[in-house]
């Protein structure tokens, strides 16, 4: 009798765990090629004038989020009921510019002061010798990334299958004057940095390096164990799990070189996106990029050159670590005694 109820108890603990795996492949399917096809079509259109910070095209960026939030029922971000955190940076020139990150923000069961932060910049650099700079894939790719990763959460809550920890959509700007929008957040936080578990930054996820070519199945992680060997050993399951994407390292070393501007030099790739500021607050972090490429930050970064099959796999990959972050037991563990590497 008592190995029958084993048999009984093994057989509903499986049904169950199977069940769960069922569901969270059904969210991440809900990520299509198609939907980040559409999202992008827009938001790195000509009517968006290249979404410089300060200008009427992040005016229009910004609103065009804020309406896709609110139509998918994702809530704003903000303590006041607003989607924009409204802020006045000083670029590397001492000019000052007017600008908005926005925030959507899911909130958690159980573990609900805990936040897991998503960022990508909105952001571009404009318009430049009268010709709009569109940044399709600088971070128009991060952007839709993360639209249609909330608006699988949103759907998994809906279901009654919510995060257990919150999740904060952080889309950032002014990152192309100096990672300006991340740097007011941390120094001006909507939710408390010591709950914030980890930040995963997308930055160009779309296209394909000179080095893949060949083998485009990839994504580049980088800081993924720099100061959590727990975020790594998540991100690699998601991944084994889940997707079945290569994982290249080779940029978690600033020093390894890149071919970028005509020179070769050090990546420092490690320092140069939005997910620093996060670090450099001892949170946890993982950079998703998929390198450079001839049109980086040219007017050639176009819609019809990006991989839209590739950014839906990738942008899986990203859904389902988000996952398995939020709905753990335990919060991911800090490495002792780690030293933060300088930019210096």
């Amino acid at each position: 009798m008592k190995n029958l109820i084993h048999i009984i108890l093994l057989f509903v603990i499986f049904s169950c765990a199977t069940e769960a795996q069922k569901k969270v492949a059904d969210y991440a399917e809900s990520i299509t090629e198609a939907e980040l096809k559409t999202h992008l079509y827009t938001y790195a259109s000509d009517e968006f004038m290249g979404r410089e910070a300060g200008t009427e095209g992040e005016t229009l960026a910004i609103n065009f989020l804020k309406d896709y939030y609110e139509s998918t029922g994702v809530s704003a971000g903000s303590t006041n009921g607003s989607y924009f955190q409204e802020m006045t940076v000083t670029d590397k020139q001492g000019n000052s510019i007017d600008s908005y990150n926005v925030l959507a923000y899911i909130e958690g069961s159980d573990k609900s002061d805990e936040v897991l932060v998503i960022t990508s910049h909105l952001d571009h650099i404009g318009i430049e010798d009268g010709l709009i700079n569109n940044g399709a894939d600088d971070d128009g790719s991060g952007t839709v990334a993360m639209m249609e990763i909330a608006e699988a959460f949103i759907k998994a809550k809906e279901d009654g299958n919510g995060p257990r920890r919150s999740i904060l959509f952080l889309h950032v700007s002014a990152e192309e004057k100096g990672l300006l929008g991340s740097k007011y957040y941390t120094d001006n936080p909507i939710y408390p940095l010591a709950n914030t578990v980890a930040n995963l930054n997308i930055d160009m996820i779309g296209r394909v390096d000179s080095l893949h070519i060949d083998q485009p199945n990839y994504i580049y992680l980088i800081g993924s164990d720099i100061l959590s060997q727990d975020l790594h050993d998540v991100s690699e399951k998601a991944n084994k799990d889940h997707v079945g994407l290569e994982i290249d390292y080779r940029y978690n070393d600033p020093t390894t070189l890149v071919y970028e501007f005509g020179r070769w030099r050090q990546n420092r790739y490690y320092y140069r996106s939005d997910h620093y500021h996060f670090i450099k607050n001892n949170i946890p972090a993982i950079f998703y990029f998929n390198g450079t490429h001839e049109d980086y930050h040219a007017p050639t970064d176009t819609v019809e050159k990006i991989n839209y099959s590739l950014l839906e796999k990738r942008t899986r990959l990203i859904f389902h670590t988000a996952w398995k972050i939020v709905n753990r037991e335990d919060r991911l563990a800090l490495k002792e005694d780690t030293e933060i590497p300088s930019e210096d």
